[in-house]
This record gives structure tokens, C-alpha cells and sequence, in this order.
């Protein structure tokens, strides 16, 4: 796991607005297995076991709280599906793209 990709950002100074269908096109660019879902950003993560997945919700869920960005989270034995939207803008915002980052984060290999 990076924690460089881990670092948290104080969102709460900063304006937020929603993505430029071109931004977001880049953006997801950069994200793999991230996708477009409406007014969202979603993604599945496959785990081996129910421990795994529900770890990685609990780390997932830390993320969230530190961002104050709290994502839609589908939990099944092994796997976890994740929709990031901002409500305040009606839309995907930086903040979206960037816990998506973070959240991605988690499951890379140093």
C-alpha cells in the first residue's frame, strides 16, 4: 500500500464542483476498473473470504470518514461494490475521483 496515495486532503476549504464530462473521461482514465454508473463512479472488488472483504470495508470506511465523503458500499461474502458521488454538486467532483484513489490505494502491492 502507498501512503503517499494514502495522504488526506482537507476538502472542507476547498469549492467543489462537478466534473466537466471531459475532466471525468480523463480522470477515469487513470482509474482502472472504475466506471461511469449515472451520476456516480463505481467500481467491484472481489476478496477471497468475508474476513478480507470486510476488512478492506473497514479500511475503506476510515477513508471515508477523513474525507467526510461517505460512498454507497454493496457488502457480500467476497466482494464489495462502491459508488462515489457528491451530493452537493449533483455529480462526480475531485473529491470522488480522489477517494477513489485512495480507496484503489489500499489494495496495491509496494
Amino acid at each position: 500500500m502507498s501512503t503517499q496515495r494514502l495522504q488526506q486532503q482537507d476538502w472542507s476549504t476547498q469549492q467543489r464542483r462537478a466534473l466537466t464530462p471531459d475532466e471525468l473521461r480523463t480522470a477515469l482514465a487513470d482509474l482502472p476498473g472504475w466506471q461511469l454508473d449515472g451520476d456516480a463512479i463505481a467500481k467491484s472488488y472481489a476478496f477471497a473470504n468475508y474476513y478480507e472483504t470486510m476488512a478492506f470495508v473497514n479500511a475503506l470506511a476510515l477513508i471515508a470518514h477523513q474525507q467526510d465523503h461517505h460512498p454507497d458500499l454493496t457488502v457480500s461474502y467476497g466482494r464489495c461494490g462502491v459508488r462515489l458521488n457528491t451530493h452537493d454538486v449533483n455529480g462526480i467532483s475531485s473529491t470522488d475521483i480522489e477517494c477513489a484513489r485512495r480507496i484503489d490505494a489500499l489494495l496495491e502491492r509496494p
